[in-house]
């Protein structure tokens, strides 16, 4: 009736989201920037057209991304995927570095960020290698009550931190609760063995040994044993890794 044109794409979510989710729904979720107008103009058109008093009980609005401190975009040639990622990273520690800042808050993806997620991992799956038959039941209070509070994950990692310190003095306890709190956040889900012989696509390098030298050089520059230092570097450099040293921590990657 009134002349020629298209719908916008505000009442094309909302035709979408009463088609397969109904008049009213419990999430909705989006990022920081679709606030104002989109899931306005959603929210005005849908209670209209059903006579509803919502059209989502939760609004969930995550933050920017950025890579390195920079807007991730293909014209500056820093774009890339998860898919990019998993051929270079485990799923896990990328997984892990992206639960330590809270999904409302501007996230800054960083390579340090990944590689001090992979050594946490490690550390967790030695620690807990030996233990089984967790299950719900052995999850923290404070891991569950951190999540329940507007999905806390960071807060929830803190708690984790905290039950590996008590699981590495020999509470058996604590490292039950380190499992399974970690495993309810998609954390430790394979066998220690699985995980330390996980490589990046096309690679022969053994990541364990690397890291594990990165360990001991980051130790011994700490102790102001640059010499020993330096031949960690060249050990590493014999093995085909250069590694970086920046204000952020060290990282590394396979010799090109």
């Amino acid at each position: 009736p009134w002349g020629r044109g298209r719908p916008g794409w505000h009442i094309e979510c909302s035709a979408m989201a009463k088609r397969h989710l109904g008049e009213i729904f419990d999430i909705h979720g989006g990022g920081i920037d679709l606030v104002f107008p989109h899931h306005e103009n959603e929210i005005a058109q849908s209670r209209c057209a059903h006579g509803t008093d919502v059209m989502a009980n939760v609004w969930m609005h995550n933050g920017y991304l950025q890579v390195e401190g920079e807007k991730m975009s293909k014209s500056t040639g820093n774009f890339f995927t998860i898919h990019d990622l998993l051929k270079k990273f485990p799923g896990e520690a990328l997984r892990l570095n992206m639960l330590t800042t809270h999904y409302r808050q501007p996230f800054n993806w960083t390579e340090v960020g990944v590689r001090n997620a992979w050594a946490t991992l490690d550390n967790w799956y030695k620690l807990t290698g030996d233990i089984s038959g967790v299950d719900e039941t052995d999850v923290p209070e404070e891991v569950m009550a951190a999540l329940g509070d507007d999905l806390n994950t960071p807060r929830a990692i803190t708690a984790l931190h905290n039950l590996r310190q008590k699981t590495s003095a020999g509470d058996e306890k604590a490292g039950r609760g380190l499992k399974a709190g970690a495993q309810l956040m998609g954390l430790l889900t394979q066998s220690a063995e699985d995980w330390n012989a996980w490589k990046p696509e096309d690679s022969d390098i053994d990541e364990a040994k690397v890291r594990a030298l990165l360990e001991a050089r980051t130790r011994a520059r700490e102790n102001r044993d640059f010499a020993e230092a330096d031949r960690l570097r060249d050990e590493l450099s014999a093995l085909g890794v250069t590694i970086k040293d920046g204000p952020d921590g060290t990282t590394w990657e396979i010799a090109r």
